[in-house]
């Protein structure tokens, strides 16, 4: 059998960013390597054609996984994707076309976990607003910094991500809530919502992206938290509704914000937050570490040896559906 064929999405930015070169010389072993060259985020037909010939596509988080581009695609067998949310993949399109979806595994509890814990001392102490003061040429005038031991941490999802958030801010001295319906085993920590917005000096949004959870922090919501508390969100930006964030940080209902994500292009936070000396703003780096950048690389490494051996990738979406795995040598993964 020939050497399995691949199409790295990645633009030249996204491959030195985030697809690590330990990563990209493992790949090449199973593999015929081709490279974006486009300079440019490609979807739809687009892709597809530049994709023409290989059985596989591996997607940066920017890559969408269109219904065009699988209709347009009649030698792709598998889209993979190098991250654990597949929300723009269109998993029944390519199931309708016999395409297996794999995503990766969740590497980065550690790495959010840290960097939400940054952002709460940059809040509790006023450090970017005493760097934009600075900046500015002017004395700064800070509120009565927070001493972060002993003060309320609350949290809004108890995933992966959560959960290490919690075991760290318990081990800083931090009172940790958790709002989690889904979640077993929080003991003293289970809070509901309300309860987590009205007591906790630092509110953190790491709940799942629902239809239902969809703007779950509203206006409502910062009207029910603690006068003076701080709002994080390094979950997905949707969960947000930016202008009333943008309201409670201007009416000074807020300490102030951390955000890792927004509803800017790629999740990044939107333009109205940055710049602003209230608001902790990083552009969707959460997980931005080599370990856990290596981590997500390395599942889709496994991910195409596995295909080039003939055998089942880990962490199938569609497996049932994707008939033409059959292609590979892969027998009984579809009906």
């Amino acid at each position: 059998m020939s050497r399995l064929n691949v199409f790295l999405a990645y633009t030249d930015y996204e491959l030195a960013s985030y697809y690590s070169e330990a990563g990209l010389a493992a790949l090449r072993r199973s593999a015929e390597v081709r490279h974006n060259t486009s300079g440019r985020v490609l979807q739809g037909r687009e892709l597809a054609e530049a994709a023409q010939g290989c059985a596989v596509i591996l997607a940066h988080r920017s890559t969408p996984g269109q219904a065009e581009t699988f209709a347009h695609a009649p030698d792709l067998v598998a889209f993979l994707r190098a991250a654990v949310d597949i929300s723009t993949v269109d998993v029944a399109a390519a199931s309708a076309h016999g395409i297996l979806v794999t995503r990766a595994t969740a590497g980065f509890g550690t790495a959010v976990a840290e960097l939400a814990l940054g952002m709460v001392y940059d809040l509790a102490r006023g450090i970017t607003r005493a760097r934009v003061a600075y900046a500015a040429g002017t004395e700064p005038v800070l509120p009565k910094g927070l001493q972060v031991g002993g003060s309320a941490l609350g949290i809004v999802g108890y995933g992966v991500i959560g959960q290490r958030l919690a075991a760290m801010g318990g081990a800083l001295g931090m009172r940790v809530r958790v709002c989690d319906p889904h979640a077993q085993g929080l003991g003293d920590m289970a809070a509901s919502f309300d309860t987590v917005l009205a007591e906790s000096d630092f509110v953190v949004c790491l709940a799942a992206s629902r239809p239902e959870t969809h703007n779950l922090f509203d206006a409502a919501a910062f009207a029910r938290m603690k006068p003076g508390a701080s709002f994080l969100n390094l979950a997905r930006g949707e969960l947000v509704d930016e202008d009333a964030l943008e309201a409670a940080l201007d009416r000074g209902a807020l300490r102030g914000a951390g955000l890792d994500v927004g509803r800017a292009p790629d999740q990044k936070p939107s333009a109205r937050f940055i710049g602003r000396p209230d608001v902790v703003v990083m552009p969707h780096v959460g997980g931005m570490t080599a370990q856990a950048r290596e981590h997500q690389t390395q599942d889709t490494v496994r991910q195409v040896a596995a295909l080039a051996a003939g055998e089942v990738p880990p962490h199938a979406v569609n497996l049932a559906q994707a008939h033409r795995l059959a292609r590979l040598g892969i027998v009984g993964a579809a009906a």
